[in-house]
């Protein structure tokens, strides 16, 4: 079953507005004017009444027949009395006239009259509804043609605004389908500042965050494989020059190991940047509890070999060592931020452990502003070019917990703030 476009289903809302119009006029409207139909036809014959000295049949109304009561208790109607209502007897007639104005039912018809007393002359103007049924046509006729105008006008407007919005969602859909397209026009239209502006704002900022990232993965690709083609290129030379006598096995050795571990290192990080995603749904880690002060003595401990002439200042308040998330995760934060201080500290590495913050502090040279910015990015060059995902490693992490990360640059020294 075909289903039907926005166009189609408004043109049927209209149809329904019609039908619904149509029942409203014709049925309910009459029997709520009736009363007013009533009221008007009862002023109108009072008037007919009030202008009736004795009944003269040459300036009679066809639709309104007269009956006169002199003094004497003389009757008399006028000649279109039988027309108006088909009665023989005028006593039975005079019974359903009880009071000064009303209706009643002869025949399955009804009838209205009203009278007039006046020094013992009553007079009496009856009718029947053809007066009102055809106020009640006027009326309705008056009605629908202004309603009819009205309606048709504003479905005019209802039509060209639907077939505007049409054609703005079709253009939001056309953007989306060639969201990946760059010969694609991705210009706005900055017709209205509505629901649907909103929304293709939405979809263009999405579409640049696509872009961006598409372009991010890229250069990210790029990096990783260099990252691990420079080791990989290193042992494959001294394994050739070891061949041909040039090199020592022994130095051979020594270097094949020391860039295996690099490359192990690289690839223990993008896992662990994997395993963020895994660790984001489940939620048991995240609500664990872990002593920090055991991860950096830990890491502390491991670090201190390959620099012996930095020296490690620990300041850590034991009431105030435990933080949310798993001991992988505070090893991985604790131990990217070490590795990367131990490139750039020249004596000292401090790191303090107070109201609920982690401050850790190195004495190397300040970060710059343009690479301070963009520093937690994967990847992204930092002091002297060197580049990589440990602390990116770490920012994800901290986010992951709930804290924040800070770094400022000190007179002496850069400081970087977990809280």
């Amino acid at each position: 079953m075909k289903k039907p476009t926005l166009t189609e289903q408004l043109l049927l809302i209209c149809v329904s507005i019609i039908f619904i119009v149509i029942i409203s006029l014709g049925i309910v409207l009459p029997r709520t004017l009736l009363p007013v139909y009533e009221e008007n036809l009862y002023n109108y014959l009072n008037q007919s009444l009030s202008l009736l000295e004795k009944v003269d049949n040459n300036k009679i109304n066809s639709e309104i027949a007269y009956i006169y009561i002199d003094s004497d208790n003389n009757v008399f109607v006028s000649n279109n009395l039988s027309s108006v209502i088909n009665i023989n007897s005028i006593d039975k007639l005079l019974d359903n006239i009880n009071d000064i104005k009303g209706k009643f039912v002869y025949k399955n018809k009804i009838y209205y009259y009203a009278t007039e007393s006046n020094n013992n002359i009553k007079k009496i103007a009856i009718t029947g509804s053809s007066y009102i049924n055809f106020m009640r046509a006027e009326i309705l006729k008056i009605i629908l043609i202004v309603v009819g105008i009205t309606f048709v006008i504003i479905s005019l407007l209802v039509l060209i605004w639907s077939n505007h919005l049409v054609n703005r969602i079709k253009k939001l859909k056309d953007k989306i389908d060639n969201i990946n397209n760059n010969d694609y026009d991705h210009k706005m239209i900055y017709d209205y500042d509505d629901e649907l502006y909103t929304l293709e704002v939405a979809i263009e900022n999405m579409r640049v965050y696509l872009k961006e990232q598409d372009e991010y993965k890229n250069q990210m690709y790029q990096n990783i494989s260099h990252d691990f083609k420079t080791p990989i290129t290193v042992m494959k030379s001294y394994i050739e020059a070891s061949e041909d006598g040039v090199e020592t096995k022994e130095k051979t050795l020594d270097i094949c190991k020391e860039q295996l571990n690099k490359l192990e290192v690289k690839v223990h990080s993008l896992l662990y940047l994997n395993k963020l995603n895994y660790f984001s749904q489940q939620k048991d880690s995240i609500k664990r509890s872990c002593d920090v002060s055991k991860i950096i003595l830990a890491s502390v401990e491991k670090f201190t070999p390959s620099r012996s002439d930095v020296e490690f200042v620990l300041d850590i308040d034991k009431k105030n060592v435990i933080f949310r998330g798993s001991e992988e995760m505070w090893e991985a934060i604790i131990d990217n931020i070490l590795n990367n201080f131990m490139r750039y500290a020249r004596t000292k590495i401090k790191i303090t452990v107070k109201n609920n913050k982690i401050i850790l502090y190195n004495d190397g040279p300040n970060i710059d502003k343009t690479v301070l910015n963009n520093i937690f990015t994967p990847y992204e060059k930092g002091v002297n070019g060197v580049f990589g995902l440990g602390l990116s490693i770490v920012k994800k992490t901290l986010l992951l917990l709930n804290y924040d990360i800070n770094i400022t640059n000190e007179k002496n020294g850069v400081k970087f703030i977990i809280s």
